[in-house]
């Protein structure tokens, strides 16, 4: 197979579009992981579900790295939102993406900062570009915007831990996945982009509304992705 892009999500119902559309289509397993290989619009790609995580995620980035030796990786899924003018529906594509949960403060670090490694490891421009275009043209009803993505093991649900991370980090969305993706595509040298459409507000109501919103949401960044892809030829 021609050099792949690989597309991870958690959830199955964060790829179930994506395998919908593919062509060509062949399951591989290792360990405990299945990728789909195939191709959209003629461009080859593998998906994984990798699970919730950052573990999780960074394994599954790890091995589309060494066996399928992607060109480039993105992440889609649903993030709850950290910014009063993001609401339920809307994509964030990452800049940046921050684990707010590393906390080596004791010895003098900045939170988030990993020591000898980084702190916020950047996206592709020119995959965050073609993002935005794609998604004007396939969800043109909603709102896009461009900002810090931030990750950890936490599912974000209360007011007092959104405006903590807001305050130390300044993201537009937390989820569980897309920095350690982003770190594993970082220490690779692999173009990396993390596309995240907003499913509740991480403000405590995530209870009433993350069930109702999270499968719409998973449909408008996976709609955004295979444009994005078909874009790519």
């Amino acid at each position: 197979m021609e050099n792949p892009v690989g597309i991870i999500g958690a959830e199955a119902q964060e790829i179930a579009r994506l395998v919908r559309e593919l062509a060509d289509r062949k399951e591989f397993e290792t360990g405990r992981t299945r990728f789909i290989a195939g191709s959209l619009g003629g461009v080859p790609v593998v998906l994984g579900q990798c699970g919730n995580g950052k573990v999780n995620a960074a394994c599954c980035a790890q091995q589309m790295i060494d066996l399928f030796h992607v060109r480039a990786l993105l992440n889609t899924g649903a993030a709850g939102s950290l910014d009063a003018a993001i609401n339920i529906g809307d994509i964030v594509l990452c800049t940046d993406a921050v684990q707010h949960d590393v906390d080596v403060t004791g010895l003098g670090y900045e939170p988030g900062l990993i020591p000898d490694t980084g702190r916020a490891f950047r996206a592709d421009a020119g995959l965050r570009a073609l993002a935005k275009e794609c998604c004007e043209e396939v969800n043109p009803e909603l709102s896009v915007y461009e900002g810090r993505i931030l990750t950890g093991d936490q599912f974000i649900s209360g007011r007092e831990a959104k405006e903590r991370l807001v305050h130390l980090f300044g993201g537009l969305c937390a989820e569980m996945e897309g920095g350690a993706i982003a770190q594993a595509a970082f220490c690779a040298g692999v173009p990396f982009l993390i596309i995240r459409a907003i499913s509740d507000k991480a403000d405590g109501s995530a209870s009433m509304d993350y069930p109702t919103f999270s499968a719409l949401a998973s449909e408008h960044s996976a709609r955004l992705v295979a444009a994005m892809i078909r874009r790519m030829k």
